[in-house]
């Protein structure tokens, strides 16, 4: 009866030394998890402190690789090991998000023994937890104990298990969030650097041109689009106007654009004619356009002593004519494709227009007219039509800030779907 209890005593003493060593083991990773910055670092402390804890051969922890489908160890063994999430022990385990304790794992069809043969490790008992993410839910890996000393990993051990597995989750997380948090300010930045150059690019004044009002209004899409507008007075004493949209958002659309204004200002040294300027832009860009963006874009130019406005249209609007005369709206049509579509670079001029006193030229980009409210209608040209004649006796420094302010007052959101351009060009009625 002595040696019994003397047993008893014993098995119970050392059931609590090894609880209180794996409960200061836990401690330790809690401690560590709030002042070690670097993944490696804490993930490697982990898997040691847990396997020590757990009394086991071997502990691995491996990480959801969801491009690839496949759990890639990150911790606790120095071989490169993907383990697909078909198959094996830790694949069941990912998938069902269950927690699996097997003793005789070769007795089980889940269990894979690709891995023992290729490293002549023999796993006799394992118990596999999911890495679950407490902040979204989201499954990060999982955690796998192989080949407990004392024998099957018992209750005890699937507790601490599970307590490992969720610090080093909230490991694996966090660091998920670090990075989340560094791709967010490196957009970030390159928005701040596509706005910056969008900026510069858009003018900042505008020429004179005798006998003829101008005017632009610009208004940005928070993620930055590719929005372009120029009015150029040329030495022969025409001026060249222009509105340009870059399909997509971002970076490289900003980018687009400055070279799209680039090759204009250069191509205008020498030619006075749209469709020729087009074609000339096409050629200098023709490389840009191999990998999908495009760009609409109207290049008007006019004569202000022949009172004349010549153009060609690269898919682009809205562009209209309005005729002070009849109220009568026309549109300046589309003539070609937009750059980028085709690549024979034909873009023919459309009909010439007689400019009478009063008459506006009103070119925008289709933010204007797609702006939705919102049930999900668009402004549309309806809209634009009859601001238009509304504002049709406005300065057009006024017409154009008005019309931006009722496509503001429009759409939904706290920044428009897309940037707002509206350039108007009026010839003077005293002209």
């Amino acid at each position: 009866m002595t040696d019994s209890l003397t047993s008893d005593f014993e098995n119970d003493a050392n059931y609590q030394c090894s609880s209180l060593d794996g409960l200061n083991r836990l401690l330790h990773v809690t401690h560590l998890l709030a002042v070690e910055i670097d993944l490696a670092k804490m993930l490697d402390t982990i898997v040691i402190e847990a396997c020590r804890a757990l009394r086991c051969e071997r502990a691995i922890l491996y990480q959801l690789d969801s491009k690839r489908n496949v759990l890639s160890a990150m911790a606790g063994t120095d071989q490169t090991i993907h383990l697909p999430l078909d198959s094996g022990v830790a694949g069941f385990v990912a998938r069902q998000r269950l927690r699996v304790n097997l003793e005789n794992p070769q007795l089980d069809p889940r269990w894979d023994s690709r891995h023992d043969r290729s490293t002549g490790f023999t796993t006799r008992s394992v118990l596999a937890v999911p890495l679950v993410a407490a902040r979204d839910g989201r499954l990060l890996g999982v955690l796998e104990f192989l080949n407990n000393i004392g024998g099957p990993f018992d209750r005890d051990d699937e507790a601490l298990s599970m307590a490992f597995s969720h610090h080093a989750a909230a490991a694996l997380d966090r660091a998920r969030l670090v990075d989340d948090i560094q791709r967010r300010r490196d957009l970030e930045l390159s928005l701040n650097v596509a706005r910056e150059v969008q900026r510069r690019f858009m003018p900042s004044k505008l020429p004179s041109i005798p006998g003829y009002e101008v005017a632009t209004w610009w208004y940005p899409n928070e993620a930055v689009g590719g929005d372009y507008c120029d009015v150029v007075a040329l030495q022969n004493g025409k001026a060249a106007v222009c509105v340009a949209d870059v399909s997509g958002h971002g970076l490289g659309p900003s980018l687009l654009m400055a070279s799209v204004r680039a090759s204009l200002r250069t191509l205008l040294v020498t030619l006075d004619q749209p469709d020729e300027l087009l074609h000339g832009i096409a050629r200098a860009m023709a490389d840009d356009f191999l990998f999908g963006p495009f760009v609409t874009m109207v290049v008007a130019m006019l004569d202000p002593i022949a009172h004349t406005l010549s153009f060609s249209n690269a898919g682009h609007a809205p562009a209209v004519h309005l005729s002070a005369e009849t109220g009568a709206i026309t549109p300046l049509s589309s003539t070609a494709p937009p750059l980028g579509v085709l690549d024979d670079g034909i873009f023919p001029l459309g009909p010439e227009l007689a400019l009478a006193p009063g008459d506006l030229v009103l070119l925008g980009t289709d933010g204007i007219i797609e702006s939705m409210d919102y049930r999900g209608e668009q402004f549309g040209m309806s809209r634009l039509e009859q601001l238009l004649r509304k504002l049709a006796g406005a300065p057009v420094a006024e017409l154009v800030r008005s019309i931006g302010r009722e496509v503001e007052l429009y759409y939904v959101g706290d920044s428009p779907p897309d940037d707002l351009t509206v350039l108007a060009l009026r010839r003077s009625v005293k002209a």
